[in-house]
């Protein structure tokens, strides 16, 4: 878009603002987002589909599952480690497990099978909360890190350590935790705001303390994930916030499923990296989100809300006459982009979407002129008018059928 027609505050950055290094994501939708209550576990021809575009948007990681959930869980985690490794897929995997052996035996056992290397993403509760309602000591969380994460270590496998609860969690707790980890070799680490405490400022003060306090410290090379949840509503807004802080990648789920209310919404956290010229995603194809985000809904019988962000129903249609007008006057320019920028923060044509203008109530006749002339429809001053009122007389937009019946009620009066 011309720069010179918006001036752009989010580009304002304050210094240190804006992360210079590449920000990663890991697709929870296959794992975490199957937690969601009212989800049905998809098939896993479905989950094969929902990888793939995955894939196609280029997000760097997803959690393949929790095989010690099963024999279902199992069979599942390998088939989709299976399609990696024949598609020769860049995007890497994890699985899920409690610190505990039984959990973290079937990932070693699938990497052997398939040949796809699987992080092995260990959690435990850490927060006072949870350890008074388990009646866990400090020396139990404590022992329990180092036997699970030397024991993965033992099989092979990469661990990515992570401790539930992290955003309630006491700073001494977080502190031993996560070096306990480090120096049994875990190499990842993940805050976690399991019951979506959190708030920006939050997020940003735990993560400082993380890299400040335990990883600098250690001296060693680790990946730094944050992994929130949307009860406030600030799943996006705190994952930003920690990307800030210093974080390297960003656990989400297509659509925000999820436990309770749902993770980081991952389609939006594309959105915004890619609008925001964030590495890798400025040039990123992300063409196929709303296929990705219908993928999932189709998938896991979870409904895209109208007004859900870009790839709602909604999101770049209008029925409003001032709107309409002005999108109408962009098109008169031939210029599609001023069309879908004009009243729309989010450019619709970079995620392969369009403006739709419809008739309703708010409408003015340009509305109707404009749908009438996209489906090449002679609009006479009776057909016209007779649309407009209806519109007009109406409780809410019209739909397609309703602007049709116009027409063949006027052609029958001609």
């Amino acid at each position: 878009m011309n720069s010179e027609l918006i001036y752009d505050w989010n580009q304002n950055y304050a210094p240190g603002l804006k992360p210079q290094r590449p920000v990663l994501l890991n697709d929870e939708s296959l794992r975490d987002g199957l937690q969601c209550p009212s989800v049905r576990d998809p098939s896993i021809a479905e989950k094969i589909e929902i990888l793939h575009l995955m894939e196609a948007l280029g997000i760097n990681a997803l959690d393949l599952g929790l095989p010690g959930a099963g024999v279902r869980a199992v069979e599942d985690v390998t088939a989709l480690a299976r399609e990696i490794v024949a598609n020769k897929m860049k995007i890497r995997a994890n699985c899920a497990a409690r610190t505990h052996e039984n959990d973290i035996r079937p990932i070693a056992e699938i990497v052997q099978k398939t040949g796809l290397p699987i992080e092995a993403a260990t959690f435990i509760g850490s927060s006072p909360i949870r350890r008074f309602t388990e009646n866990w000591t400090d020396d139990f969380l404590l022992q329990t890190t180092e036997k699970a994460v030397k024991y993965a270590i033992s099989l092979g496998l990469d661990v990515m350590y992570v401790t539930e609860d992290t955003s309630r969690c006491d700073p001494q707790t977080v502190k031993r935790l996560y070096s306990t980890a480090i120096n049994c070799g875990a190499r990842a680490i993940v805050i976690c705001d399991t019951a979506g405490h959190a708030t920006p400022m939050g997020a940003l003060a735990l993560v400082r303390f993380v890299i400040d306090e335990v990883v600098k410290p250690s001296g060693e090379k680790i990946r730094v994930d944050w992994h929130g949840h949307s009860d406030r509503g600030l799943a996006v807004a705190n994952s930003m916030a920690a990307i800030i802080a210093g974080v390297d990648c960003v656990h989400a789920c297509a659509i925000g499923i999820g436990e309770r209310v749902g993770n980081t919404q991952m389609d939006q956290m594309l959105v915004n990296l890619k609008l925001m010229g964030i590495a890798p995603w400025e040039d990123q194809d992300l063409t196929q989100l709303k296929q990705y985000c219908q993928a999932a809904s189709r998938a896991t019988g979870v409904p895209i809300p109208a007004n859900y962000p870009v790839v709602g129903e909604d999101a770049f249609r209008t029925a409003t006459g001032v709107h309409a007008a002005a999108i109408i006057k962009a098109y008169r320019k031939d210029d599609v982009v001023l069309a879908n920028t004009v009243y729309s923060g989010v450019p619709s044509h970079v995620f392969g979407l369009e403006q739709i203008i419809d008739i309703g109530p708010m409408s003015g006749k340009s509305n109707v002129l404009f749908w009438l002339e996209r489906r090449g429809v002679a609009a006479t001053d009776e057909l016209v008018e007779r649309i407009y009122r209806r519109a007009k007389a109406s409780d809410h937009t019209l739909s397609d059928a309703e602007v049709t019946e116009c027409l063949r009620a006027a052609l029958k009066e001609n």
